[in-house]
């Protein structure tokens, strides 16, 4: 399994626009609550205890993070937990939750696909499909960042970032 900073490195090379890491500030939390909301329609009995594929998906993936990188993970976990309840919310009480989800969905998307307008770089999972879980832990990286947290990390993985960026452009050429 790679790095934490190998997959931030990854993510990073194409996401150094200012204007592109904001609008993913947007779009991806949009993207994973609409996934939270699909997961959520999927409900399951066990016993007395009713769960989601959501829940079980939030289990699995905040697992991995916190395998990558746990001051992360927990970071994702205070950012989890409301989406896993707004969007369950929406899934359980509302008339047509697979709408809303598939709505928000495609804006999130489509603000995604505004930011690598300004990046002029593809998105990160055209060429690995696990950097689609990437983007929260990244975007979370960049908040801690930003807070002056985990300066160590960040200075690990920005050089690499460049050095990707540089190798793509040319190769590109």
């Amino acid at each position: 399994m790679k790095s934490a900073i190998e997959q931030l490195s990854t993510y990073k090379s194409v996401h150094l626009n200012p204007k592109n890491i904001r609008t993913h500030f947007v779009g991806v939390p949009m993207i994973i609550w609409s996934i939270f909301t699909l997961l959520g329609c999927l409900r399951f009995q066990l016993s007395t205890i009713e769960f989601s594929a959501a829940m079980v998906f939030m289990l699995l993936v905040l697992g991995y993070y916190f395998i990558l990188h746990a001051k992360l993970a927990l970071g994702l976990m205070v950012f989890i937990i409301p989406v896993l309840l707004s969007s369950n919310y929406v899934a359980v009480e509302t008339s047509h939750p697979l709408l809303i989800a598939i709505s928000v969905f495609v804006i999130g998307w489509g603000i995604q696909f505004i930011g690598h307008k300004y990046e002029k770089a593809k998105p990160a999972f055209i060429d690995d499909l696990n950097q689609l879980l990437i983007g929260p832990f990244f975007l979370m990286a960049e908040v801690y960042f930003l807070l002056g947290w985990q300066q160590q990390l960040e200075q690990d993985i920005t050089p690499l970032a460049r050095d990707k960026r540089r190798a793509l452009e040319a190769k590109l050429r």
